[in-house]
């Protein structure tokens, strides 16, 4: 559940600046040094073994706060659970709704789309996501079989 201080609308921001915190620091590096998505509680377990340690919440926390920056993008799984990744990583995937494996694109195919210039005037984009849900080949088999 959303609370109240989550509510609040993105702050105007310097985009080559944006003002974050030690630990939001620390998060972000932590993201960078992967080369895939964690899910908060992967990130919460490589700081809890490095003296970056901190709680899980505060994990959660820092984490809405760097993809409200624009700095993080979170990805959500059928499962509920939720990935992130620094947002120069433009990954996208293949879900299957059945078992939730989850298959990388090699390329991202709406990097070279533009947003309509009515829409985008006032817009500054920050990132995107794209995601397929389907069923995978092992789940098609099972489910004929």
């Amino acid at each position: 559940m959303v609370g109240k201080r989550d509510q609040r609308k993105i702050l105007p921001m310097n985009r080559n600046l944006p003002e974050i915190s030690k630990r939001q620091k620390r998060l972000l590096a932590e993201l960078k040094k992967c080369d895939d998505e964690l899910s908060g509680q992967d990130v919460h377990r490589q700081l809890h073994q490095s003296e970056s340690a901190m709680g899980l919440a505060t994990v959660y926390r820092n984490l809405q706060v760097l993809v409200k920056q624009g700095l993080v993008r979170s990805r959500h799984l059928p499962t509920g659970e939720v990935l992130y990744a620094p947002v120069e990583r433009d990954i996208h995937h293949l879900t299957c709704v059945d078992c939730g494996e989850t298959t990388r694109l090699n390329s991202c195919p709406v990097k070279h789309i533009n947003l309509p210039q009515k829409n985008s005037k006032n817009f500054e984009l920050l990132f995107h996501t794209l995601e397929f849900f389907g069923l995978c080949q092992n789940c098609i088999q099972k489910n004929n079989a």
